[in-house]
């Protein structure tokens, strides 16, 4: 499950590269909130506590209650490095 959710959010950081409808991003923060406490959840579980603050920490960049205004290209900056550390978590990190 916990390769799953860094995929998909890996995925969909991705496709926040391309021009897309505005509730698209509204989506992808939802579900990035959603996804990111839950793997926080889970790595605090596993008594990960680095990996617990660092996707607390994405939650609240990503959530869309009160929104982070970066402007267009420092968001892609943000959605590539976060898409990509999911990326590498998920190949390098066996759990």
């Amino acid at each position: 499950m916990n390769r799953l959710i860094r995929l998909v959010l890996a995925f969909m950081l991705f496709l926040c590269l391309l021009d897309m409808p505005y509730g698209f991003y509204q989506l992808v923060r939802f579900l990035a909130l959603v996804g990111f406490a839950i793997l926080a959840y889970q790595a605090n579980e596993k008594g990960l506590n680095t990996e617990a603050v660092i996707f607390i920490s994405l939650a609240i960049v990503f959530q869309p209650i009160i929104k982070i205004s970066f402007g267009r290209s420092i968001w892609n900056v943000i959605d590539v490095i976060v898409g990509l550390g999911l990326v590498l978590s998920i190949r390098y990190r066996n759990t």
